[in-house]
């Protein structure tokens, strides 16, 4: 993780309109669109609520029986949308849950994705945090329940962590409003390229593997040359993912990238 004089990175603050419109979501009056993910039962809605105070609504996914909830805040004079992803403990995409997170990031490719953690159940946490870090650039880990971790004598270095990721760590507990305004600031530093993220990605992968990767990375991308991530997508076709092989054989990417 770095950091940048503010003017230099105002392309990435972009998200993917098409993608976003395609899973039900209006950007048209927003500067910015936040993903707020996360395991059950880590506080992730009040950390929501904390942010958005009463400028939310909710409703369903397209399609899907699971819950939206959709909020707002400015924040130096841009606007931000918050949208509150299904709990989950996986983006592996076996349930509606899942899917419905996964596609949130990887195509509506949100300006920010804020990763609220349990801090005094951190290590439950990371498996859905270094997958969320496999497809995006640009993520905030919100460390919630912090009063929790000093109740059980649990201490977190928050620079070694963040260091570790590769994405700025901020320490909360959203029910007292404590972090809420750091959050905040750093959401938008990361947003306009104050930070840059350097998200940990997986390493040390088997030399056979890696090629196939590579080789089938570069077939999707002459199909599909917009594809976000096409080295994730890869890794998904090679573990035999249904939900990715159907949208590939339907043609429904094209609506999310198009």
């Amino acid at each position: 993780m770095e950091v940048k004089p503010k003017s230099a990175c105002d392309s990435c603050a972009h998200f993917n309109a098409a993608g976003l419109k395609k899973l039900g979501v209006d950007t048209s009056s927003f500067d910015h669109v936040i993903a707020l993910a996360g395991n059950p039962n880590t506080g992730k809605s009040t950390v929501f609520n904390a942010l958005t105070g009463l400028r939310q609504h909710t409703g369903n996914w397209p399609g899907k029986t699971v819950t939206r909830a959709e909020g707002g805040f400015e924040y130096n004079n841009e606007k931000y949308k918050l949208v509150d992803l299904p709990g989950t403990y996986s983006l592996l995409s076996t349930s509606e849950d899942e899917e419905v997170a996964r596609n949130f990031i990887l195509f509506g490719k949100p300006t920010v994705t804020v990763i609220v953690v349990d801090a005094s159940r951190l290590e439950r946490n990371l498996n859905l945090v270094l997958q969320i870090l496999e497809i995006t650039d640009r993520a905030v880990l919100c460390l919630n329940l912090m009063d929790e971790a000093k109740r059980n004598d649990i201490e977190i270095n928050t620079r070694t962590l963040a260091r570790d990721l590769g994405i700025p760590v901020v320490p909360a507990s959203a029910r007292y409003n404590e972090g809420i305004p750091e959050l905040i600031q750093t959401i938008s530093e990361v947003a306009n390229g104050t930070i840059v993220c350097k998200p940990h990605r997986i390493k040390n992968i088997p030399k056979n593997i890696e090629k196939a990767v590579e080789d089938l990375s570069v077939e999707i991308l002459k199909e599909y040359p917009d594809m976000p991530n096409s080295r994730w997508i890869a890794f998904r076709l090679l573990e035999g993912d249904q939900h990715i092989i159907n949208l590939l054989q339907t043609g429904e990417f094209e609506e999310y990238i198009s």
